[in-house]
């Protein structure tokens, strides 16, 4: 593949991250102007989210282009995985910068309350950057909503393998949340001519944030400690077993993500005690060509040979 194309590949497959980056980057300028404009505790906390969300997306393209390295002597299954300790880092990041300086500034809001000035500006910035995040949360949605099939949403997330389609959409819920929570907090500190309230929709924002980080957190440690294939995947390959003419028994298959796009096959299974060995090694290459042409996911199997009173079946 040219360079060009290549390139432009690399966009089309990451087009979440990338209009998520460009959205933040523009929305945290102009967050942060207005809230050096009219103090809003809010509206500075807001800018803290989207320059948070914009380092997380640059984590995301940086793991990905980790990610993406060949196979090698040290790492014979590649670097897939690392993927996923980034998502991790990630989930982190928007626990203890994004959530903790929110409940921090607000904090510190109530404590030493500050008048707005004019709200104005604000509005106008929170009505932009609403349109902004709309625009990303909908790309996020229509790109995860093409690989959920009719499984509802949690169910998706839970069994996603990848990270980034997730953990954009999280962002931008919790954003326009965010937004929305701002806009009243600057809204309710004027209209009750009560300061303090600004600061207490920051650390409502910081809450969102910390919650929206533990379920990612949650999430990327699935990955990270290595999470089995589709069930229903599972039940295809077993599917090419059962019922075989040459296997008496299927001891176990177990499956791991070694990246979101590449899964590893191993399987135990009691073979007849009359196959010779040239006879199995053809039967074995037979399985392993029917089951990788189930998912082109499927990088390596192995099978091996075994008796079922010596597996260890769970």
């Amino acid at each position: 593949m040219s360079e060009p194309a290549s390139v432009t590949a690399h966009f089309k497959a990451n087009i979440v991250l990338y209009g998520a980056l460009a959205a933040n980057l523009g929305i945290a300028v102009a967050k942060f102007t207005a809230a050096a404009i009219s103090g809003s505790s809010s509206m500075l906390t807001e800018g803290v989210h989207s320059l948070v969300d914009s380092g997380n997306q640059i984590l995301l393209l940086y793991g990905q282009k980790r990610a993406s390295r060949p196979a090698d002597f040290s790492h014979p299954f590649g670097y897939g995985r690392e993927l996923y300790f980034w998502a991790f880092v990630v989930a982190i990041l928007i626990f203890a910068v994004g959530a903790g300086v929110s409940i921090y500034e607000g904090l510190v809001h109530i404590t030493n309350p500050r008048r707005i000035e004019d709200p104005t500006l604000n509005y106008i910035v929170l009505a932009i950057a609403f349109v902004m995040e709309g625009a990303s949360w909908t790309l996020a949605v229509r790109e995860f909503n093409a690989g959920r099939g009719d499984q509802t949403w949690w169910r998706a997330i839970h069994r996603s393998k990848d990270p980034p389609g997730f953990i954009v959409l999280f962002e931008d819920s919790a954003a326009l949340i965010g937004l929305v929570i701002a806009a009243i907090g600057i809204w309710a500190a004027i209209h009750f001519d009560d300061p303090r309230i600004d600061g207490v929709a920051s650390v409502l924002i910081g809450c969102v944030l910390a919650g929206v980080a533990i379920v990612l957190a949650r999430e990327a440690k699935g990955l990270l400690i290595g999470e089995a294939a589709d069930p229903v995947l599972i039940g295809q390959l077993r599917g090419v077993l059962d019922g075989h003419p040459r296997i008496d028994a299927v001891n176990h298959i177990r499956t791991i993500h070694t990246s979101p796009q590449a899964i590893f096959v191993a399987i135990s299974a009691d073979f007849a005690d009359d196959l010779l060995m040239g006879e199995a090694e053809t039967l074995i290459e037979e399985l392993e060509h029917r089951m990788k042409a189930l998912s082109p996911w499927i990088t390596s199997i192995y099978i091996r040979p075994e008796k079922r009173a010596d597996a260890m079946v769970w």
